[in-house]
């Protein structure tokens, strides 16, 4: 059960029974500079952990929302030099914005073009603590998980309901922490979603201490309680995409009040 050591993650989750909240936005938008501020609200708010996705063409892992955010985020010219800049911007922050932890959240394609060792060099050097690669099978993460690991970038392995009898093979390599993917569905909860995901995480605690966190398209209170009363946290995945899509330049206040309210539901488990 041994694991590298990645401080700023292990930090997220080293709190016995702290139950972790990470909001995730698309860098870009609806510009660089609000992903900048957006950053600055989730940290001040209290979140735990902020995934940053940078925009691909083919998204083929999003709902229509993300999907949405990248073109959006594309159509106004958001790269990966561009993701990068606005982690560099944020780390040039004070306060709770320069320590947050950060993650990518991107496909392999994006990497592979950019070239491997650059962009984990990159990584290291501007303070992106982890990386989440949607279409990366665990069969093929090798050659990238030891890139990684040179600079001491936690590549975060994905754990699905369709992964069954692959759930134990998949949590006993992860490192960091384990982004358990569970589809909450619209508007509520039920019952035997609460079943299924109990079985996942208590599989994944038979071969693992690293931490898990469940998520998908939570973007309820309701919902983020009911994940992190199972598991280590919960990765708000579509809730801040949809503020944005609605606010655009003027998101900020919503953001802000809707991370903090999602700390105070996981906060009463």
């Amino acid at each position: 059960m041994s694991r590298a050591v990645y401080s700023q993650i292990n930090r997220v989750f080293q709190t016995p029974n702290h139950k972790a909240v990470i909001p995730f936005l698309t860098a870009g938008d609806p510009t660089p500079d609000c992903t900048v501020r957006y950053i600055e609200e989730m940290a001040r708010a209290g979140a735990d952990l902020i995934e940053i996705g940078i925009p691909f063409s083919d998204p083929t892992a999003e709902g229509v929302e993300i999907q949405d955010a990248n073109i959006r985020s594309l159509q106004g010219g958001m790269t990966t030099d561009g993701a990068f800049e606005i982690v560099r911007r944020v780390r040039q922050q004070t306060g709770d914005c320069a320590q947050i932890p950060l993650a990518f959240m991107t496909y392999a394609n994006p990497i592979f073009h950019y070239g491997c060792d650059r962009f984990f060099d990159k990584c290291e050097a501007l303070g992106v603590d982890a990386i989440i690669v949607t279409d990366l099978p665990y069969e093929e993460k090798q050659e990238m998980e030891e890139v990684a690991k040179t600079h001491n970038v936690a590549l975060i392995s994905m754990i699905a309901p369709t992964s069954r009898e692959r759930i134990q093979m998949i949590a006993r390599k992860a490192e960091g922490f384990i982004y358990v993917v569970y589809p909450v569905g619209g508007t509520g909860m039920h019952s035997e979603i609460g079943v299924d995901l109990k079985f996942m995480v208590e599989s994944i605690r038979q071969v693992t201490d690293v931490p898990c966190a469940v998520g998908f398209d939570i973007s309820t209170p309701k919902q983020a309680r009911h994940m992190a009363q199972i598991s280590d946290g919960a990765i708000m995945g579509n809730a801040i995409v949809k503020i944005i899509a609605r606010d655009g330049e003027q998101a900020a206040p919503a953001i802000y009040a809707c991370v903090k309210e999602m700390k105070e539901a996981v906060a009463r488990v």
